[in-house]
């Protein structure tokens, strides 16, 4: 089977890139393929990360096994096939190219072609230009803090009021981002 990737960026919304990889093959083709398309060097350290709809991780896929001590399960993308964690039509994955800044790149797994397979991936269509790779510390430092004028005090109990938000507002606030996720989608 083929799976076919839309990949997007919000820092170069004019960047996207679409490629075709057998779903039998491994995270790090599909890996070496976006950066290869994106001009990014492969030195750097990077992962997938399994999204639910709303863009929440569910799983990671690293580079490297991070030695953690943790009791969430481990992927590698070198052993980690596609179709090991992917199925689904619509699936939405980051790919983190950048963890000193955690800038990522935005997938969907736009379409499944089954009784068809791919011996290499490809980028079947790339457009605009990517964001740089990696951004220095000293652009960040040299990045101008917002200067707020109040302090924690001339809030008022009013602010700290655990009514003060409601579920209601709860609800309005995912409405709001799941419609501008849909947005993005398009």
């Amino acid at each position: 089977m083929i799976y076919k990737f839309l990949i997007g960026s919000e820092e170069a919304e004019n960047f996207k890139l679409e490629i075709a990889i057998d779903s039998s093959d491994t995270f790090l083709r599909l890996r070496n393929t976006i950066l290869d398309a994106a001009g990014y060097d492969k030195n750097q350290m990077d992962s997938f990360v399994i999204c639910d709809e709303e863009w929440t991780k569910e799983k990671e896929v690293t580079y490297y096994d991070m030695d953690t001590d943790s009791d969430e399960d481990i992927w590698i993308m070198e052993d980690t096939p596609l179709d090991e964690l992917l199925e689904d039509e619509g699936q939405k994955i980051k790919f983190v190219f950048d963890y000193m800044t955690d800038r990522y790149f935005y997938m969907i797994l736009k379409e499944t072609v089954p009784g068809k397979s791919l011996h290499d991936p490809l980028c079947q269509r790339k457009e605009g230009k990517a964001p740089q790779e990696t951004l220095s510390l000293d652009s960040l430092a040299d990045a101008q803090p917002v200067k707020i004028d109040t302090s924690i005090e001339d809030l008022g109990e009013e602010f700290f009021d655990e009514g003060a938000f409601n579920e209601e507002d709860l609800a309005e606030l995912n409405k709001e981002f799941r419609e501008e996720s849909e947005e993005d989608d398009l």
